[in-house]
């Protein structure tokens, strides 16, 4: 039997809604600006005051502020049964989101060189990394070759499997890592609005300074909490 148009677009319309991952976010609860445990000025002269109020207080609070308005929005459309903008709710949900976790991980693996920002990591986290990479300098080459040749905007990453131990990768956009199924232990941002403002387009410079203020130490807690997790 042929069915007709608009029964035809409304089965298209259920399919589609059945594709739509899971939001495995809490809509219920508001994201906030995470507060920084440095001031903007801190990591100067690796990333300018400027760079940092502009990165934090504008990019990052606006991957917040779209993330409150697209759950709300979700919501809204799916109290409707409004698929088609449901969908796309989704799309702003996942992106913004991604947005805000990415940052909030990136902000927590810098520090001030005052307060240690660029001391190289200890123990097991070093020990792997040399054993898997030759030594710590390898890795940061190998990382910052996977990184400086990224096409657009993205993210560089060490990241940690149970199955396979530390891997260097990058994502696009605002990918999270646990949506390949690995935890993140390190996230350098390599969008260019983490960089233009004191580096214009050298983005090879960016990532050559980045590491020293690299704060190892927080690092190595993700790492053995990672490992330590069921």
């Amino acid at each position: 039997m042929l069915l007709s148009r608009s029964k035809r677009v409304f089965l298209s319309k259920v399919r589609s809604f059945a594709a739509i991952p899971t939001l495995n976010v809490p809509l219920s609860m508001p994201a906030t600006l995470p507060e920084l445990s440095f001031g903007y000025g801190d990591l100067e002269p690796i990333l300018p005051a400027r760079l940092m109020e502009v990165h934090h207080g504008k990019h990052h609070a606006a991957y917040v502020a779209n993330y409150n308005k697209a759950t709300e929005a979700y919501k809204d459309y799916a109290s409707k049964s409004d698929i088609e903008n449901m969908m796309a709710a989704h799309k702003a949900v996942t992106f913004n989101a991604g947005g805000h976790i990415n940052h909030s991980i990136f902000w927590s693996n810098l520090a001030p060189v005052k307060e240690g920002g660029g001391q190289p990591p200890e123990g097991e986290l070093l020990a792997d990394i040399n054993a898997k990479y030759g030594s710590l300098d390898t890795f940061i080459e190998r990382f910052n070759a996977a990184t400086a040749t990224f096409p657009g905007s993205g993210w560089g990453w060490l990241a940690y499997s149970k199955e396979t131990g530390i891997h260097i990768k990058t994502t696009p956009n605002q990918d999270i890592m646990s949506s390949a199924g690995l935890v993140p232990l390190l996230a350098i941002d390599v969008w260019e609005h983490a960089y233009y403002i004191e580096y214009e387009n050298r983005r090879p410079d960016y990532l050559k300074n980045i590491w020293k203020i690299v704060n190892w130490k927080n690092v190595a807690d993700r790492y053995a909490a990672a490992k330590a997790a069921k």
